[in-house]
């Protein structure tokens, strides 16, 4: 995952990572200001990359996760 973003010009920010219910999560920071690709492509491929190697990987814009973390 951090080679396709090192590869596309996304810049990771911050990292964190947890268990939660038993299960391994990871949640990463990015800016895509500077990126070779547009969000809707990079959503497609970290999904592609997800299942090709076994994991979930959602992306999604911070608008999105500032309005669901409000409720």
């Amino acid at each position: 995952v951090c080679t396709y973003l090192a590869e596309n010009k996304i810049n990771i920010l911050d990292i964190s990572q947890t268990i939660v219910s038993g299960y391994f999560n990871m949640m990463m920071i990015t800016d895509m200001e500077n990126a070779s690709v547009d969000f809707e492509k990079t959503v497609e491929d970290l999904d592609a990359l997800g299942d090709g190697i076994g994991v979930k990987i959602k992306a999604q814009k911070e608008e999105i996760f500032e309005s669901m973390h409000r409720l």
